[in-house]
């Protein structure tokens, strides 16, 4: 079969000879095949020379015409201009062309008009169809280079949804930026309508439907914890201030990554005061993924099977993690069954040890250096609440966020607090159906304390972080959680059925290398 490729100028009289002589050949052999390539005159000879520069081929005018090799592939064959066309042609065919120069320029002209036609018509659907503007601030971090591929996969937003992604980086220049845009371009992915960098902080933000905020900038550890927590303001102010001017009103802000999570989310809040506050998360994810994996691999199974870990309070501060309503589904014991049946986790693991001891240090061993290593993760993780946000989440299953309080589970309002939610229909809520998730007034003041000592720092209200003391009259934390742990394991030795959850009060901001606080203990409860 021949093939043959015709690419010309829109308003080229040569190239219309060529086009009809060929269209003719098409309809009169059964095996002669012509594909035509039209240009705009302004963009003809940029285009014929980065063809040629590819196939390192020589011609200069309009049209050019090649045979495609369908059964060897490669570049193809080229033929050259509209008289080689002719001579080929007469040569194998026996037939040629009598057009005369007066049709040539007719034909020209209403080339040129249907081209342009054309190209306002795919103007007009492309205005039509609007991609969704998501804009991802400190994007030369390992997170945003993992994030990229999996936001226009068409799983997050739905296949049919094309996007606009614009990197930011947090001071604003180039850094990493150009390369990560190549590679994002590389992907050609079919739903990525374009992608670019942002420079001009005036322009940050214009029309956002997402914002994606990275708190993955490299950090001194070493500083001390009130300057790290100061540090944060700025920033905050002056995203709040662009999201506030620039951002379409029904905007979603998510801030992740590795430290202030829950500070980050209520300072964005209080400098967007137009902003809907159910419209800015933080996601806590990745802590909940991780548990999930340390348990699975206690219990040899994977960690997709075990669901309901919940998250509570601050983030990359003061939290606690809660096993209680912790599930796994089509676990390995003598119990089986289909596949919507579960276990509690806590009825399965009987080293209470272990959940005392490695657990809770795992958990709490997050260094900035690590953190910023597991870009994969985190941007999993960011995807999946996108997705969750957008399409609902799994019925049933608790998702753990950090979302502004309004009075839920005994929470002041006002304070960004991590706890169970679930996702319906475009939007959050707690989910204050669960039993028996009740936070102790102590373990609950804690975090309280954790979260409204950041905030009071960072708007310099306060000079230095003050521990949180425990209420005058109850017995101190250390003898009670002794006693509380003597009797479970007493229990324990009894009957391997009781429910109990792992309060993890970690201070992972710095605050144990600060100052002495109490913290990092476990509370237990009988079911």
């Amino acid at each position: 079969m021949a093939k043959f490729v015709i690419a010309g100028k829109a308003d080229c009289p040569y190239f219309a000879k060529a086009e009809l002589l060929a269209d003719y050949l098409q309809r009169n052999l059964p095996d002669f095949r012509v594909h035509k390539i039209i240009q705009h005159p302004d963009v003809w000879k940029r285009w014929l020379r980065d063809l040629c520069k590819k196939n390192q081929w020589n011609h200069k005018r309009s049209p050019i015409i090649w045979r495609e090799l369908l059964d060897r592939g490669g570049k193809g064959l080229l033929l050259g201009g509209v008289n080689e066309f002719l001579e080929h042609v007469q040569l194998y065919y026996g037939i040629t062309s009598k057009m005369m120069t007066n049709e040539m320029l007719i034909i020209a002209s209403e080339n040129l008009e249907t081209h342009i036609e054309i190209q306002q018509e795919k103007e007009e659907i492309k205005s039509v169809i609007n991609p969704i503007k998501v804009w991802i601030t400190g994007a030369s971090c390992p997170t945003s280079y993992n994030l990229i591929p999996i936001l226009v996969n068409g799983e997050v937003f739905g296949e049919d949804k094309e996007i606009s992604i614009h990197l930011l980086n947090n001071n604003f220049n180039e850094d990493g930026l150009h390369g990560t845009m190549m590679e994002a371009q590389d992907l050609a992915a079919p739903l990525l309508r374009n992608i670019s960098m942002c420079t001009a902080i005036e322009e940050a933000f214009v029309g956002a439907e997402v914002i994606i905020i990275l708190n993955d900038d490299i950090e001194n550890e070493f500083e001390s914890l009130e300057n790290r927590i100061r540090a944060r303001l700025p920033l905050c102010q002056l995203f709040g201030s662009l999201i506030e001017k620039n951002a379409h009103k029904s905007v979603k802000v998510i801030v992740a990554g590795k430290t202030f999570l829950n500070l980050t989310t209520n300072l964005i809040i209080t400098y967007t005061p137009s902003l809907n506050p159910r419209n800015v998360i933080a996601v806590a994810m990745v802590l909940e993924n991780e548990a999930k994996a340390m348990l699975a691999r206690k219990m040899k199974t994977t960690a997709s099977d075990i669901k309901d870990v919940i998250i509570w309070g601050n983030i990359t501060g003061s939290r606690y993690i809660d096993l209680r309503k912790a599930k796994v589904f089509r676990y390995n014991s003598a119990i089986w069954g289909p596949p919507s049946f579960s276990r509690y986790v806590l009825n399965l693991i009987f080293d209470s040890e272990w959940i005392r001891k490695e657990f809770e240090a795992s958990l709490n061993s997050w260094s900035l250096t690590r953190y910023l290593q597991r870009g994969v993760s985190s941007a999993h993780c960011i995807a999946t609440v996108l997705k969750f946000w957008y399409h609902n989440s799994p019925p049933g299953e608790i998702l753990s966020m950090g979302i502004i309080s309004e009075g839920e589970f005994g929470i002041p309002q006002g304070i960004v607090f991590s706890m169970p939610v679930q996702c319906e229909n475009g939007i959050w809520f707690p989910r204050m159906d669960l039993t028996e998730t009740e936070l102790t007034e102590e373990i609950k003041s804690s975090i309280i304390h954790d979260l409204q000592q950041e905030k009071l720092i960072a708007l310099g209200e306060i000079s230095t972080y003050q521990p949180y003391l425990p209420v005058a009259g109850l017995t101190p934390r250390e003898n009670r959680v002794r006693i509380h742990i003597e009797e479970n394991l007493e229990e324990d030795q009894k009957d391997h059925t009781e429910f109990f959850s792992v309060g993890s009060l970690d201070f992972s901001e710095g605050r144990s290398s600060q100052e002495p606080v109490e913290g990092n203990d476990f509370e237990f409860f009988e079911n």
